[in-house]
């Protein structure tokens, strides 16, 4: 992708307009009416471009489902209601697990009874058995009895306790707060959860989003994470979101047979807007600014056999000049050396390729 930036703080330039039939520099002739431009200092902001798409980040959607299975009695939620962590949002019939959570309770009781027999059974053997009025074979049984029975017991509990929790699971909340994206059953619907857990409504929380922006292999070297970022979106066209990159994926994304990588940007401000996921985003990434350096206008570089070089004005005839670049802007080009501030170069014609 190529990389833009707004420009620096601008510095006089005094700008001559050469009418030259022809030079002989490099050994073209041009015969379009030239111009020239002074070698002036300014600032270089350099950045790069690249188109995003806003996301939820990792937490921030969910979607709620069901653990137990049954029909949906009420649903307290439809799209686009806020719905706050813990809040109710629907309820499946109970009538069958309030049954079995009764019979738990009975269970409870019955197990609780069953080893308070024991104990009270195992007191008696013993005496019996400290008065050698019975075997050592059915003072040892008294005491298996006990085992069992707490054994049971522990069970019984064990069962009450998933009855209770299976009671709550027919209270469906919410597990974030958030907006309703979508709802994916109704009223009256039969919903099984042997093989999965059926999703009711998804539920995103919309002050968790982040920018996920397609940059090109050319640029990806240039990007760290920590760097700051901005971006637009079409709907709000008259803010510039700020941001901070977090993460750059190891991994391509090809399409087209066009290299990108994925860059995720963290957004610092909403400004007040309600930023929604999918929303294209127009970013730009920040690699900073060098001040106060000497600047040609690109259009003014030339690329040859022995490398970059620019056109001087030398009476009717355009000479080249080697020089040395650094980073430009939408505009200008750094020149690091081969002029000096007060020279002047040519900007309109041709002779050679561009940089």
């Amino acid at each position: 992708m190529k990389r833009t930036a707004s420009l620096g703080p601008l510095f006089p330039v005094a700008l001559a307009v050469l009418s030259i039939a022809g030079f002989a520099g490099c050994g073209k002739k041009e015969s379009a009416a030239l111009q020239a431009v002074g070698v002036a200092r300014r600032d270089i902001n350099s950045s790069v471009t690249a188109t995003g798409i806003i996301k939820p980040m990792v937490g921030a959607e969910v979607k709620v489902g069901s653990r137990i299975s049954g029909i949906v009695t009420k649903l307290y939620a439809n799209i686009g209601d806020y719905v706050q962590a813990g809040q109710q949002i629907a309820q499946l019939d109970t009538l069958d697990l309030k049954a079995k959570l009764l019979q738990s309770e009975a269970a409870l009781i019955t197990a609780q009874a069953a080893q308070e027999y024991a104990l009270s059974e195992s007191a008696r053997q013993k005496a019996l058995f400290e008065q050698t009025l019975i075997s050592r074979q059915e003072y040892d049984l008294s005491q298996k009895s006990i085992k069992a029975a707490e054994a049971q017991l522990k069970q019984a509990q064990a069962n009450l306790t998933s009855s209770r929790i299976q009671l709550d699971y027919a209270r469906i909340s919410a597990p974030i707060s958030g907006v309703v994206a979508s709802v994916s059953t109704q009223e009256g619907e039969v919903v099984s959860a042997s093989f999965s857990a059926p999703t009711f409504v998804t539920i995103i929380n919309l002050k968790k989003l982040e920018v996920r922006a397609y940059v090109d292999e050319t640029d990806i070297g240039k990007i760290k994470v920590g760097q700051a970022a901005s971006f637009t979106v079409d709907t709000y066209t008259e803010n510039d979101f700020k941001g901070t990159v977090t993460a750059i994926y190891p991994a391509a994304v090809i399409q087209d047979n066009v290299v990108n990588y994925i860059v995720t940007i963290r957004i610092e401000d909403f400004q007040g807007k309600t930023l929604r996921p999918e929303m294209t985003a127009n970013v730009s990434l920040s690699l900073g600014v060098h001040q106060n350096v000497l600047a040609v206008p690109t259009s003014a570089i030339k690329r040859g056999k022995g490398g970059k070089y620019v056109l001087v004005p030398d009476g009717k005839a355009g000479t080249a000049r080697p020089v040395k670049t650094g980073w430009k802007d939408a505009t200008h080009t750094e020149i690091l050396s081969g002029l000096k501030e007060g020279d002047s170069v040519i900007v309109s014609g041709s002779n050679g390729k561009d940089s």
